[in-house]
């Protein structure tokens, strides 16, 4: 494998199809403010380098990146290839992923809008993210102490499992298909709506007008706080542990909740059963 290690590049398409190459210590920066320096690459390992010109990876396999920092002007930085692995690095420039498979990310730091758009299959594991639309219409997911924070997350994405996860986020999982949530925290305005086959379990889950509209909804001993008109229209089980200020027009299914303070019933179509269990004693309506 050829080494490049101490250089600067700021040429475009720098390192343009290169093969069986490592880049150590190396910086894409400069007056040429030239682009893509590592497109239609294979079998590529960079370490510790510094990215600060646009689209540096595009079309590229099999494509280790360690210990880097991909800077705000760094945009749109990997799209269009297959196997990566990302770690203990910053991506820091807008759209930074986008239509890729087989992705791979641990111990990273993500700022960046639009972020992961039609990716096929990525494990990511104790990384941090703000962004706006992330992941959207991506498939295969398996997170696993993920931080996020931002707007319109998980939308129209499929076959996922988040695990012990911590998301702020307004409009997450609208449409998502096929989504296990465990052991996280999710707080956020119009959580899941219109989603299909989502489950959500141990999660403590926050904020208003959550879960409607969804089909194939499971909630496993789950606490919902400042929920409000929570379930509409929707076909759900759910097992709750703390009360709900109120729920309205359930379509199907059963809700257990230890109380709430208003069941709001004006659609004679909305026949889920909700049950009452509190120390006192339980019914059903």
């Amino acid at each position: 494998m050829e080494t490049i290690r101490g250089q600067r590049f700021d040429q475009e398409r720098a390192l343009y199809g290169k093969q069986d190459l490592c880049v150590m210590d190396c910086a894409f920066q400069g007056p040429a403010d030239g682009e893509s320096a590592f497109k239609e690459g294979r079998n590529i390992r960079v370490e510790n380098s510094f990215f600060d010109l646009r689209y540096p990876f595009w079309h590229d396999r099999n494509l280790t990146i360690t210990g880097c920092e991909l800077t705000e002007n760094c945009r749109a930085a990997l799209w269009y290839f297959s196997s990566i692995t990302i770690r203990q690095s910053r991506l820091h420039g807008i759209k930074a992923l986008r239509e890729c498979a087989d992705v791979t990310m641990e111990d990273c730091d993500i700022v960046s809008p639009e972020f992961g758009w039609s990716v096929d299959g990525i494990t990511m594991n104790r990384c941090t993210a703000q962004s706006e639309y992330f992941m959207m219409r991506s498939r295969v997911l398996h997170f696993t102490d993920v931080t996020f924070q931002g707007k319109y997350s998980f939308q129209y994405i499929e076959d996922a499992v988040f695990d012990n996860c911590r998301f702020d986020t307004k409009d997450a999982f609208w449409h998502a298909k096929n989504v296990v949530v465990k052991n996280s925290v999710v707080k956020g305005e119009y959580l899941a709506w219109y989603c299909e086959n989502v489950t959500f379990e141990n999660c403590h889950i926050i904020g208003t007008q959550p879960l409607c509209y969804c089909k194939g909804l499971r909630l496993i001993n789950c606490r919902m706080d400042e929920a409000d008109l929570a379930f509409e229209k929707s076909e759900v089980q759910a097992e709750l542990t703390a009360p709900l200020i109120s729920i309205k027009n359930p379509y199907q299914g059963r809700i257990q909740v230890p109380q709430v303070g208003e069941i709001v019933r004006d659609d004679p179509a909305a026949k889920a059963e909700i049950c009452i269990q509190s120390p006192a004693g339980s019914h059903c309506a």
